[in-house]
């Protein structure tokens, strides 16, 4: 027995175009709404998807691990004095020039990640030297905050840049694969969650905005002063300062009970 192929009959000629809209309706229709956010197969998708045959009521669902069990979430701790010189000798040690003057800026200047990345080297020169205080604008607000460098910042910075050399429009701390860009926000987390185990710190506990939160919860600590700190941050509401410092009841009571009238 022979089979034959099937015959595929021709279109009828119409002189349009396989792409025209008017030959393709159906790819054009929307989907019912009772179909979209469905599997087109009937099923369902992500969480709804992983709990299917279960009940909210059943051991199963309620034995089974959180997703963010073990891990910190919320606000990264603060460093301390003791830590902040620790990581310190630790990269002076290990002669980490790029390293140290790096911390010592994000210590200082209290700036975002994506703010202490992007710095430029005439953002924090004058006339050949590292200055006292800078201004820069902060990406997330579009706000200029300034800030002080104190001299072992400023110490470590100069050492930096005279061995890293550049224009004044180049950015302090260049990338490793091109130095016209600057260092990258996951490469300097990377960073930070080396320099915290180094001395024998949880990375889990820390980050990048442990560095802004340090000086800030330190100057707050010593003066109670809100408005300081906020301005010191460039926050522009204080109650989301407050949040962030994590400000609570006890600690209001703490400073009432050591002011006398």
């Amino acid at each position: 027995m022979v089979l034959r192929p099937l015959k595929r009959h021709a279109a009828p000629h119409t002189g349009l175009s396989p792409n025209h809209p008017s030959l393709n309706r159906r790819a054009h229709q929307p989907s019912p709404s009772w179909l979209q956010g469905r599997d087109p197969l009937g099923g369902q998708s992500g969480q709804e998807e992983d709990n299917m045959g279960h009940s909210e009521f059943d051991p199963a669902i309620r034995e089974r691990r959180p997703w963010n069990a073990g891990r910190m979430v919320g606000a990264k701790r603060a460093l301390k004095p003791q830590q902040v010189w620790a990581i310190r000798f630790w990269l002076d040690r290990e002669r980490r020039l790029r390293d140290r003057a790096l911390f010592d800026l994000a210590i200082d200047s209290k700036l975002r990640g994506c703010d202490v990345v992007k710095i430029r080297i005439g953002e924090l020169v004058s006339g050949g030297r590292v200055r006292t205080r800078a201004t820069i604008t902060q990406q997330k607000t579009g706000r200029p905050v300034q800030f002080e460098l104190l001299e072992a910042a400023r110490s470590s910075l100069q050492a930096w840049l005279e061995r890293r050399g550049g224009t004044i429009e180049d950015y302090a701390f260049p990338s490793r694969t091109d130095h016209a860009r600057h260092l990258g926000t996951r490469q300097y987390a990377r960073l930070v969650d080396e320099w915290v185990t180094a001395i024998g710190l949880r990375r889990e506990d820390y980050g990048t905005h442990s560095l802004r939160r340090t000086k800030a919860s330190i100057i707050y600590k010593a003066t109670g002063n809100l408005r300081a700190v906020q301005l010191l941050l460039g926050h522009t509401k204080i109650e989301s300062m407050v949040r962030y410092l994590g400000v609570d009841v006890e600690d209001a009571l703490t400073l009432a009970k050591h002011t006398e009238v």
